[in-house]
């Protein structure tokens, strides 16, 4: 008997439904041909079809080939098509094999040493949960997008909002990017940035004695008293910010003394990383507090270590003290003020007051995240700000915002030592009119717990006494780390990806894009010709045959530290990616 054709809007939803299943299938193979997992990428077979390049991989006994095509950003092979075609298995009728995520999942699994089982396992369910957190931000979007039509973008509230559209948009290099592990749809609807919620602070009061605390309050903190503790609280303790999805049992297992405060105060909208809040009372200040989940990576948890706290701080003043030594960045370069933080000597117990710059109520405060990503009305957010800052020209805006970002971090790098972990969700891009109307393009940074730095350079170059930071990893010794640094994080992240992301729209040409990338980068650079950062940056980027990218999935899911070699998981690098500020050359793809 022949079926009946599916209503429209079932076949409709039906085809979005496989649609984003085979997009994550092929941004998970995009992700193990980078990182080499079960050799895919070293030990593949290329063959070239009618219909374009095949790679054939193993994993443990079984084999299976998938299209693929030749890229130039971060790896030179990317996925062409979710379809696995299996050699022991029949081929479907229609002969493209099977793009389900499932399916993809059990042939990775036949290959994972069994020393490795429970890291590929965790990614397995990692992966299941980003389909699901995809599928629900499908579903909401368009009411989502609606509200948001409807919202002033500007100021500091208004950054909530590109937040909430980068939250839509994938990671540039991390395939599951969206899933936030251990937390149910219901959780991530009230508290998640994709969902644009509101919702009120949780709170706890820990004893003066156990808690150490630097900066100043802002006017709004509570006392326990205003939380429905006794009185008698007031005195012998202080209310410390929790975030709604802390199970308060984990708290008082942490510390036994703490004592969860009955009552909600408080409202805020969560910022892009879900674990900072901005006050929706005054969202020029923001409150970063533990969350026990984990994003981009098992093993990268959300909760919070007292030392990077410390870090943070002396990042920032660090920062400030180079702003002083450099006028021609006054005004430009934004930092966010985080001296304001507290912890029990607990990862769960601890808090950051951020307070941002004041001033920028008329400005677009944007997430580099968000600039390629989707606004209302389909277009991508760049063209929006390029229509209102630059005469309509997304182009014009990359080349003023490259001048910027590649002049602060290559001067950071080559005249002090110091690169930045100030990736795309740390930076954000700050437009608004001058005195005279025109265009001001301005970055702000926050979070700046993770540089590397040669410390005695730093010394030698910046006035003041010595900074002091927790992590052991922060000094290094010569420029290298700096070199990597800056190129997987400010190259790749926060220059290339963008403008792959206009290309991708169609509103430009990747080449032309790549070639004004490479200008500003040596236009930035000149000032220290001669120096060995100068050469390191020739030999090790500007003319190099492969640039470094992070083994993200590798040392932040599949393999412990013993099996990775990572001594950061944050910063585990291969130095196999292509070189896309080379000029093009039309070489093989088996090359």
């Amino acid at each position: 008997m022949r079926a009946e054709p599916a209503p429209a809007g079932e076949a409709a939803a039906s085809g979005v439904d496989e649609a984003t299943e085979a997009a994550l299938c092929m941004r998970i193979l995009d992700a193990l041909l980078r990182e080499d997992v079960h050799r895919f990428r070293t030990a593949g077979r290329l063959d070239r079809r009618r219909d374009g390049w095949w790679l054939t991989v193993d994993s443990g006994y079984r084999s299976a080939e998938f299209p693929v095509r030749e890229s130039t950003f971060l790896g030179r092979l990317a996925a062409r098509g979710p379809h696995l075609n299996f050699a022991d298995r029949p081929h479907d009728p229609d002969g493209r094999g099977t793009g389900r995520l499932e399916t993809l999942l059990e042939f990775l699994a036949a290959g994972a040493d069994p020393a490795d089982a429970d890291g590929f396992a965790a990614f397995a369910a990692e992966c299941r949960a980003a389909l699901a957190t995809v599928r629900s931000q499908e579903a909401s979007r368009a009411g989502v997008f609606a509200r948001l039509a409807g919202q002033p973008a500007r100021g500091h509230s208004g950054a909530l909002v590109y937040d909430t559209l980068a939250a839509h948009h994938d990671h540039p290099a991390y395939p599951t990017g969206r899933c936030r592990t251990g937390l149910t749809d219901h959780q991530l609807a009230a508290h998640a940035p994709e969902f644009h919620p509101a919702f009120a602070m949780r709170w706890a009061a820990v004893p003066r004695a156990a808690l150490f605390r630097t900066g100043t309050f802002p006017e709004f903190w509570p006392q326990p008293s205003t939380l429905g503790l006794p009185g008698g609280y007031d005195d012998t303790h202080i209310a410390i910010p929790v975030h709604p999805l802390t199970d308060p049992r984990a708290l008082t297992a942490a510390m036994p003394w703490l004592r969860p405060a009955p009552e909600a105060y408080l409202d805020v909208a969560p910022t892009l990383s879900m674990r900072s809040v901005a006050v929706l009372g005054d969202p020029g200040v923001q409150l970063k507090v533990p969350l026990d989940t984990s994003t981009l990576g098992l093993r990268n948890r959300r909760t919070m270590k007292p030392g990077s706290l410390v870090d943070g701080d002396a990042g920032g003043r660090l920062l400030r003290r180079v702003l002083d030594a450099e006028p021609q960045f006054a005004g430009r370069i934004l930092i966010a003020d985080e001296h304001t933080y507290g912890h029990a000597r607990h990862e769960l117990v601890a808090f950051l007051v951020r307070r941002l710059p004041p001033g920028l109520d008329d400005a677009r405060v944007v997430t580099v995240a968000a600039l390629a990503a989707a606004a209302p009305g389909g277009r991508t957010v760049v063209e929006a700000l390029a229509d209102e800052y630059f005469d309509g020209d997304p182009v014009a805006f990359y080349d003023s915002y490259l001048r910027l970002l590649l002049d602060w971090h290559v001067t950071l790098w080559m005249r002090y030592g110091i690169a930045l972990e100030a990736h795309q969700q740390n930076t954000s891009v700050v437009l608004d009119r001058d005195a005279s109307g025109a265009t001001r393009l301005r970055l702000l940074l926050k979070d700046n717990d993770g540089p590397r730095l040669i410390a005695a350079r730093v010394q030698a170059a910046l006035d003041g006494p010595p900074l002091r930071f927790d992590d052991a990893r922060i000094p290094v010794t010569d420029g290298r780390p700096l070199a990597d640094l800056f190129t997987t994080i400010t190259l790749h992240l926060c220059a290339a990806a963008p403008l792959f992301g206009l290309a991708a729209a169609g509103r430009a040409d990747a080449a032309d894009l790549m070639e004004l990338l490479r200008d500003r980068l040596v236009e930035a650079a000149a000032p220290h010709a001669g120096t060995e950062d100068y050469a390191l940056l020739r030999d090790g980027v500007l003319d190099a045959e492969l640039l470094p990218v992070k083994l993200m999935v590798t040392a932040g899911t599949l393999l412990d530290k013993q099996r990775s070699g990572a001594a950061d998981i944050n910063k585990h690098y291969a130095r196999t990616g292509p070189n896309y500020l080379r000029p093009r050359r039309h070489a093989d793809v088996r090359a």
